[in-house]
Formats: C-alpha cells, sequence, structure tokens
C-alpha cells in the first residue's frame, strides 16, 4: 500500500518538470530530425495561348446587315441590239473602244446613235467603221479576206507639153484619173497596171496601164508624203488581190 504511493508520488513530481532522482532510470530521448529546408519554388509557367481563356464574344441582338447586291444593269430605251460575226471567228471586237467579246459576239442594250467599231483577227488589217445603231437587232458581218480600198491623191499630169490637173480614185475594183482632159480620162482594174512605182526624191508617179499610155503625176503641192501613201495603199490592196482575196463589194 505504501509502494503504490510513492510511486504515484514520483510520477506527479515528474510530470511537473522537476528534475528526476538520479537513480530513476529516465529513458535517452531521440534527437529530433532537422527540419528540411524549403526547397525554392519553381517559378511558374506564363500560360500558354491554347490554355488562356478567350474572351467571350459580345453578344449582340441586332441582325446580321445584308450582302450588298450586284448594282442593276440601267436599261437603255429604244436600245439597239448587234449581232457581230466575221469570215475568221475570233476577231476581237470593240464599240467605242471598249471590248465586247470574241466572233461571233452579240452586243445589246446598246445606244441609239452613232458608235464607232472596230474589229481585229491575227494576220489581217484591221476592220473599221462608223455605224448607225437604231432601236432593235441588226446583224453585221465583218469580212476581213475581202479586199476593201478607197484612196484618193491630187495630181497634175505631166505632158509632153503642158500639164493637167485631176484627181486619182483608187477602190478594190480599180484605179480612176478624172480630169477636165477627157483625153487623159481613164479606169483601169489594178490587175492591169503595168507599171506603178512611186520615186520619192524625184516626187512622182508612174503609172503604165497594160496596152495604154504611161503617165507621170506629180502632187501639187510638190509634197512627196501624199504620193508614197496613195501609191504604199494601192499596192497593198493589189498584193492581196493577187493573192487570191476577193474585192469588197461595196
Amino acid at each position: 500500500m505504501c509502494a503504490v504511493v510513492v510511486i504515484g508520488a514520483a510520477f506527479l513530481f515528474l510530470s511537473r518538470g522537476a528534475p528526476a532522482p538520479a537513480d530513476a532510470p529516465v529513458a535517452d530521448a531521440a534527437p529530433a530530425a532537422p527540419a528540411p529546408s524549403p526547397e525554392p519554388a519553381a517559378p511558374e509557367a506564363a500560360p500558354s495561348a491554347a490554355a488562356a481563356p478567350r474572351p467571350r464574344a459580345a453578344r449582340s441582338d441586332a441582325a446580321p446587315a445584308p450582302a450588298e447586291a450586284a448594282p442593276a444593269v440601267e436599261a437603255v430605251p429604244d436600245a439597239g441590239t448587234l449581232r457581230i460575226d466575221s469570215d475568221v471567228p475570233g476577231a476581237q471586237v470593240f464599240i467605242d473602244r471598249q471590248f465586247v467579246g470574241t466572233t461571233p459576239v452579240t452586243a445589246a442594250n446598246v445606244k441609239p446613235g452613232p458608235h464607232q467599231l472596230n474589229v481585229s483577227a491575227e494576220g489581217f488589217e484591221g476592220v473599221a467603221r462608223s455605224i448607225e445603231v437604231e432601236p432593235g437587232a441588226r446583224d453585221l458581218m465583218i469580212r476581213f479576206k475581202e479586199v476593201r480600198l478607197d484612196a484618193r491623191a491630187a495630181v497634175v499630169h505631166k505632158h509632153r507639153v503642158g500639164s493637167c490637173r485631176g484627181e486619182l480614185v483608187a477602190t478594190a475594183q480599180g484605179l480612176q484619173y478624172t480630169t477636165d482632159d477627157k483625153d487623159d480620162r481613164f479606169t483601169v482594174a489594178l490587175s492591169d497596171l503595168e507599171q506603178f512605182q512611186v520615186d520619192y526624191q524625184e516626187k512622182n508617179l508612174k503609172v503604165k496601164v497594160r496596152r495604154g499610155k504611161q503617165y507621170n503625176f506629180t502632187d501639187p503641192d510638190g509634197n512627196a508624203d501624199r504620193l508614197f501613201v496613195f501609191h504604199r495603199d494601192v499596192d497593198k490592196a493589189r498584193q492581196r488581190l493577187a493573192s487570191g482575196d476577193r474585192p469588197a463589194s461595196d
């Protein structure tokens, strides 16, 4: 009974922090482990674009604007329609310098009145016409393989004695010299010109009709350029006729 009391008193004394008696065995306390040093925190990575939240589109109750319609082509009152074709397929057609298309082509809604028509085909001389457009439809056939010629030149014909004035007129059908001197007038097919030669230095044009007379023409003002241009245009037509092209009917 007494031993129990002593032990209880000793336990009570130790619990209050008093030093334990020397003869009382005290268990060795294990040394406390040092606290681990805190590791440096890794720097926070910048948020990626994929992870970044997308801003929400503002909600709008307004209806979307309708797409703009193409402007309507304004109808021309009493407009004309031109159906244009050519004896060379695929010729390029221009009306008043505006490209219309390639033959055969239809130009609709053309304003009535005068217009300039230009048609070109590779390997052929271009065709230019002034046309009058009227209400309704009209067909136009452009013939590149026909020879067209309309050249004129005022000239002086030198005689052995004296001279006479007149005009040389050339078409695809022939060459004509008109003058008041009835003995000098002539009309001849281009194929019947035995000689047709211009001398730029002498400023004259020599014409020899087959089985006929020879003429020596000069320009009234001594202008060799006009004689040169006239000769060039006529000679070009002569070459085309010789190659098989036919003269235009108009």
